[in-house]
């Protein structure tokens, strides 16, 4: 009966994963390598705004019955969405674990100072609340338009160039995609050392990985805005 109340008690395994520092990093290089994988195929879809309204507005009709008829009308999408939302959550609950773990451990006398605190470290906290923000901002913009008087529903185009002629709703995109590729080009780096992909032959490739895909998606993110604010997109 002892045995078996202890057997009862004993914490399972994802409990006990989670609970541990190299289980939450390793939570965070998965939902990391998702939110990565998601963000990547989210730009070239965008991209597509720069052959016009018929090629973009095409494209996000697709994406709204992709799995047809398995799938019902954008039941794709919310997977997709809640399959993100819970990266998201997962991903920023053991950020703030961690950074509160790594606090407590600092002894009293560097309680004051910024020693053991990397510049990688503080700008990764940082974007990522700037991350949090433009994600929601983003959403009322672009998903359900309350925060874009311009919007119709249907013109996903249109919605698009209505939001970046706004110059400050532009100049929060751009600042908000330079803190995205800041916290990939830290992230991706993170991640493969928390899986075991690093090695002493493999940093140099690893560290021009992060930096290629930090720079690629900045510039493939930042080129919307700028095309409306150019008039290349209007």
């Amino acid at each position: 009966m002892a045995l078996a109340t202890r057997t009862a008690r004993s914490p399972s395994l994802i409990g006990f994963l989670w609970r541990s520092t190299v289980g939450k990093k390793a939570v965070m290089a998965a939902t990391g390598l998702i939110m990565l994988g998601y963000l990547v195929a989210h730009m070239i879809g965008n991209l597509k705004i720069f052959f016009g309204p018929g090629e973009f507005d095409s494209y996000a009709h697709w994406l709204r019955t992709i799995g047809e008829p398995v799938l019902h009308y954008e039941w794709f999408l919310w997977i997709l969405r809640v399959v993100l939302v819970a990266a998201v959550v997962l991903h920023g609950v053991a950020a703030y674990q961690l950074s509160r773990r790594d606090l407590a451990a600092r002894p009293d006398k560097y309680r004051r100072t910024r020693a053991r605190t990397s510049y990688a470290t503080r700008t990764m906290r940082w974007g990522g609340v700037i991350l949090l923000l433009f994600l929601i901002w983003h959403l009322l913009d672009l998903t359900t338009l309350d925060a874009n008087p311009n919007a119709q529903h249907g013109h996903p185009y249109a919605n698009i160039v209505a939001s970046f002629d706004r110059w400050y709703v532009a100049l929060f995109y751009i600042v908000a995609m330079l803190a995205l590729g800041l916290h990939i080009r830290h992230g991706f780096w993170s991640a493969a050392q928390t899986l075991g992909a690093n090695s002493p032959r493999r940093d140099r490739v690893l560290k021009a990985t992060a930096n290629g895909l930090a720079a690629l998606l900045t510039l493939g993110f930042v080129a919307v805005p700028i095309g409306v604010l150019t008039g290349i997109v209007s």
